[in-house]
Order: C-alpha cells, then structure tokens, then sequence
C-alpha cells in the first residue's frame, strides 16, 4: 500500500474515532444536563430556608491572640494583566472556624480527616442570653442541657450542639473579646456539660464566641477534652437567633489542608 494511502486511511480513522467520541460526549452532557435539571426543581420544592452562620473575615475580625487573621498581599493586578489575584496569609483559627482534635492533641485528627459524615448533622441550639447579659464569662452548664432536652426532646445522635449567648451582638466592639480592664471576657461551655454531651452522643459543639471554653477559663478544659476525644468544635457562629432550638440540620464546609489543626469554614443551616 503506498504512503499517500496508508496517511488517507489514517487520518479517515482518526476523523471517525473524533465523530465518535464527539457524539458520546454530547449524549454523556445530555444525561448529566437531565440530571442536573430534574434535581433543581426538587431543590427548589425543598421547604424552609438557608441561614449563613458565617461571619466575613477581614483583618479587622477580633481573634484570640489580637492578630489579624488574614493578610492580603496584591499577586496579579488586573489593570496590568486583566485578571487579578491574592496572596493570602491566613491563621487557621480566625473568623467563622473549624477546631479540629489536632488543635489540642499531638497526633489527633486533623482538619482534613474530618468524616464528611459528620459535617452534616442536626443543629442544636442552646440559649443563654440572659444568662449572658449578667456574667460575660457564663458557661453551658449540665442543667442548662437537662432544661433544653426538658423542652425540645432527646439530643440527636451526632448533632451539634451550638450556644447561643448574644454576643453577635458585640461585633465590631472591644467588648466582644475583652472586659473593660482589658481581660479575656466571653461565654463558652463548662467541662461538665461537654462531658454531658459526650454521653448523649453529640458530635460537635459550636459558640458564637471566640472560644469553646469561657474567656476567664485559666486551663481550657474543654478544648483539653472534647477535641483529643475526636470530636470538634465551630467558634465565632453568626445568626443563631435566625434558627430554631431544634430541627435544623447543619452543614460545615470545613477546609481540607493536610495536617490542618482547623481553619475557616463556611458555616451553613437549613430548616
């Protein structure tokens, strides 16, 4: 066979095997494109309403240590090059953010192990504004527990438990990190209540406060004690007054960095 035949039939294959895979694409788009239409409406029938739990972080959001939690640093700018891009600089436990057990253990799970089953979970929220209003540094206390199963049933099996004492309330004021003579001021959970929860079966704790433990605690027992036991814990939630007590179902969209001992999240609920 000559050359010139031998390319023909080649380039006759290629045409053929390029209409083909053309063709299965298109019909592989089609399916995906049915899918994806016959899902949104089922979406959209879905009853109830999202709620953001997250706040926006900037380098102004209060953190623990008084450091801003991110810095941003201009890496392509778009009247030079018609897009643009940043560096970021970000401290894992700053703004709306995942504990994760490797914050308080040596070798616990990290950020990235977190089961996907666990981000998904039944939403509890506990009140303690008034509470709150009279001691900044109030805990979750086991009778607290004990009166919000008294009034809205048993605690779901992996659900978190979120507190809820009004310091959103705060935001964009010293207050929400200090008292007036500069010391740590803030509610969080007692030991006794997370130990509570941990017989109850919760997964996970949440506060709307810079810290799982309260500001004046000197030995962070919780963080010392619900993390290492695999579990973790969401600080700085916003919006807890726009959800019920109970029935909501949370979704934590935690970063995956490998070794991560936690990090901002995008913090959702639905009911």
């Amino acid at each position: 066979m000559c050359h010139v035949c031998v390319i023909d039939n080649v380039k006759a294959s290629m045409l053929s095997r390029r209409d083909f895979f053309r063709k299965t694409a298109a019909a592989g788009f089609a399916v995906t494109a049915a899918g994806a239409m016959s899902a949104r409406p089922a979406l959209a029938q879905a009853k109830g309403k999202v709620v953001d739990l997250t706040y926006t972080l900037d380098e102004k959001f209060p953190t623990f240590d008084g450091k801003p939690g991110i810095l941003y640093t201009e890496n392509v700018n778009f009247d030079k090059s018609g897009y643009q891009i940043w560096e970021l600089t970000i401290f894992e436990h700053s703004g709306t953010h995942v504990d994760a057990p490797l914050h308080f253990s040596k070798d616990g799970t990290s950020v990235a192990e977190l089961d996907p089953q666990n981000l998904v979970c039944p939403l509890c929220i506990i009140d303690i504004k008034a509470k709150a209003a009279d001691e900044p540094n109030a805990m979750v206390e086991p009778e607290d527990i004990e009166s919000y199963v008294s009034a809205h049933g048993d605690i779901p099996e992996g659900a978190c438990m979120a507190m809820n004492s009004g310091w959103q309330n705060k935001i964009g004021d010293p207050s929400y990190r200090n008292d007036a003579d500069g010391n740590f001021a803030f509610p969080g959970f007692s030991k006794a209540a997370t130990d509570m929860l941990m017989e109850m079966g919760a997964g996970s704790i949440g506060v709307d406060t810079l810290s799982l433990d309260p500001g004046n605690s000197a030995d962070f027992a919780v963080h010392y004690s619900w993390l290492p036991s695999g579990r973790f814990g969401i600080e700085n939630l916003a919006n807890l007054d726009d959800l019920p007590a109970s029935g909501a179902t949370l979704f934590v969209g935690a970063p995956k960095h490998r070794n991560g001992t936690g990090g901002p999240a995008r913090v959702m609920a639905m009911v």
